[in-house]
């Protein structure tokens, strides 16, 4: 009988997946080593039990993975146990397990930019940079450890799987039975891989997607350790988290939303604009902004800008509403949030927006974009051509490779002075907006500035203090200029980076960003600890200029919209996330999942089964937000026309 069930074919195939789980255990612990601050598992038993729950999603990926390698093991082909069908099932097994296992390698480093489990959405960052070769080399150069771990893996799992043989016998045995024998068991065998691809077996339920992980935590950072990034890829592959939603019935839609706005606090005027939106430069590393924490040792890198504040309007308590640089475009310029997947990611960016662009365009302003990076590198030129750009400034219409970084693009500091040129020339008024690139890893800065600038704790502080040291030379010879005095300056960021506190390692801080407003006159100053957020930039450089018509917009006036109620919303890797007056609320897109006091940034202790009045309002108005998102943008109503 032994020989009728191919014994030992099965024992070896059970082992070689057996070697599978034991690699992504090994990813487990590495990725939990690299991230350790960030993903904060408090003992040795806590991270065993987030493996265990993990075990679910490794199933997952492991038998979409390897799902041709099984049938390929166990299919009645008579020739299974000869030595080529051996090899041919050897290549097949690495060329597939070591080519995904490498994605959780990446999120080795990458985590610490993102906070989340690499997805699908990451080919859509690289597919725009023209420089791939020169950015891969590079990586390995500033992280070859990363790719020597994973080269010993690699090694070790092929000597393993070479340790345990199938030993070839001719049959013996009936044709007939063998090949019956062997379909009654790969039967069963389907079976359970459907199973485990799902999560279970109960196909009432949905397969178990990334938002699952959220069942077994009680820190959300914990879910980036429940998953592995294969799985992550492979469940996002056709995601399009863009669906129409029906949380809220339409009258009561209807009733809540207040997505146009129509500001009349000031005169129309034309003042020229400058928007600068800083890459990485989080507001952990401006002290301006944290001098009423209660950091211990505080070190702050930004000592122009902090000076900068002392005569503009901040805002202290304002948030990221995306992870990714493409996000924050998309934010700040067109008031559209990003959540699971990038807005430019989506089916929808390619309809008629209203913007900054288009709203100043109509006022009769000249619109630029400057980015010193290769010209459509990040998707800013295809978003840019969107959002109706007069002028698009790249490294191509700078020209001098000299000032090349070697990596990402022009230096901060030229690329400042290149903008400033080119301005001088520009009739006015002109509405002008750059995307910095010197703050972003790996956090070079010029050789003739080495030492210069303090290194602080993390390689970002000293990079950080190369761009403010660029806008410090900006100020400097734009102030000279005719048109200095007559400019309104906005600088804010696209996302954070890499934290050295505490406070910021928070889930809510990891996306506390600045937003500082500057006019020559100073006639905007102080400090608002209100609640803001990047889509509130747009509405309030309308209301700021008296922009005389109504226009649509998710975001509010942070200068004079005081009928709106201050809120952030934002996307935290695995869930959405939402905050306003008292409380901290988390919705997986279907259901409220907690609420937080206003003080929980850790988000360590769920009151949500204390729901009072105050949080049922914020849960309606989270689901209106929601629901008024998807759906404007898959109906293509982002205009008022």
């Amino acid at each position: 009988m032994k020989k009728y069930l191919r014994i030992d074919e099965y024992k070896v195939l059970i082992y070689r997946l057996f070697l599978i789980y034991l690699f992504y255990f090994f990813a487990r612990i590495l990725f939990l080593s690299f991230n350790y601050e960030l993903l904060e598992v408090d003992s040795l038993f806590d991270f065993f039990i987030l493996e265990y729950h993990g075990l679910a999603f490794d199933t997952t990926a492991i038998l979409y993975i390897n799902t041709l390698f099984i049938l390929f093991s166990i299919l009645p082909f008579f020739v299974n146990t000869k030595n080529g069908y051996q090899k041919f099932l050897f290549y097949l097994y690495f060329v597939t397990n070591l080519l995904m296992y490498a994605t959780n390698f990446i999120d080795f480093i990458y985590y610490r930019f993102t906070y989340s489990r690499t997805t699908i959405a990451f080919m859509d960052i690289i597919d725009h940079e023209t420089n791939k070769w020169e950015l891969f080399f590079r990586f390995i150069i500033s992280y070859w450890y990363v790719y020597l771990l994973f080269l010993g893996m690699a090694i070790l799992w092929i000597y393993l799987y070479k340790k345990i043989k199938i030993i070839h016998k001719p049959l013996v045995i009936s044709k007939l039975k063998y090949f019956s024998i062997s379909n009654i068991i790969l039967f069963f065998i389907a079976i359970l891989m459907v199973g485990g691809i799902r999560g279970d077996f109960r196909f009432s339920t949905r397969p178990i997607n990334l938002v699952d992980a959220n069942r077994y935590i009680t820190k959300l950072q914990h879910a980036d350790i429940v998953l592995n990034t294969p799985f992550s890829i492979l469940r996002t592959l056709r995601a399009n988290s863009f669906k129409k939603l029906n949380l809220v019935a339409p009258e009561v839609l209807e009733k809540n939303i207040n997505s146009v706005k129509y500001y009349q606090n000031n005169p129309k005027t034309t003042p020229n604009i400058i928007l600068f939106i800083t890459e990485s430069y989080g507001k952990e590393y401006w002290k301006s902004f944290n001098q009423h924490t209660d950091i211990p040792n505080y070190v702050g890198y930004t000592p122009f800008l902090d000076s900068l504040a002392q005569h503009s309007l901040i805002f202290t308590n304002a948030f990221a509403n995306g992870r990714k640089s493409i996000h924050g475009m998309a934010s700040v310029l067109a008031g559209i949030p990003s959540f699971s997947d990038a807005f430019t990611s989506s089916p929808y960016p390619n309809q008629k927006i209203q913007s900054l662009v288009s709203t100043l365009k109509e006022m009769g302003y000249d619109t630029s974009f400057f980015h010193g990076a290769p010209n459509g590198s990040m998707g800013f030129l295809g978003f840019g051509n969107i959002l109706g750009f007069d002028h698009y400034y790249g490294k191509n219409e700078y020209n001098n490779d000299a000032d090349f970084d070697g990596i990402w693009g022009i230096w901060d500091e030229s690329f400042f002075q290149y903008m400033k040129q080119t301005l001088d020339k520009k009739r006015t008024p002109f509405f002008s907006t750059i995307f910095t690139i010197s703050s972003h890893d790996p956090f070079i800065i010029p050789e003739k500035y080495e030492g210069k600038f303090p290194k602080g704790s993390r390689p970002i502080h000293q990079s950080v203090g190369y761009t403010d040291y660029s806008f410090k030379k900006f100020f400097e010879t734009a102030k000279k200029e005719a048109w200095f005095k007559n400019t309104i300056f906005i600088i804010t960021a696209d996302h954070t980076n890499q934290i050295a506190y505490d406070e910021y390692n928070k889930v809510v801080n990891r996306s506390t960003i600045p937003i500082l407003i500057y006019k020559p006159d100073e006639s905007l100053k102080g400090i608002n600890n209100e609640l803001a957020q990047q889509i509130d930039i747009y509405p309030t450089i309308l209301d700021l200029i008296g922009y005389d018509k109504p226009f649509r917009s998710w975001g509010r006036s942070l200068v004079g919209d005081h009928q709106s109620e201050p809120f952030v919303i934002n996307y935290n890797g695995t869930q959405y996330q939402y905050i306003r007056g008292n409380y901290i609320s988390t919705f997986d897109g279907k259901k409220m999942t907690g609420f937080y006091d206003i003080n929980d940034k850790g988000l360590e202790m769920n009151l949500i089964s204390k729901k009072n009045m105050e949080m049922k309002e914020n849960e309606l108005a989270f689901k209106v937000f929601i629901q008024d998102y998807f759906n404007k943008i898959i109906d293509q109503k982002l205009t008022l026309d």
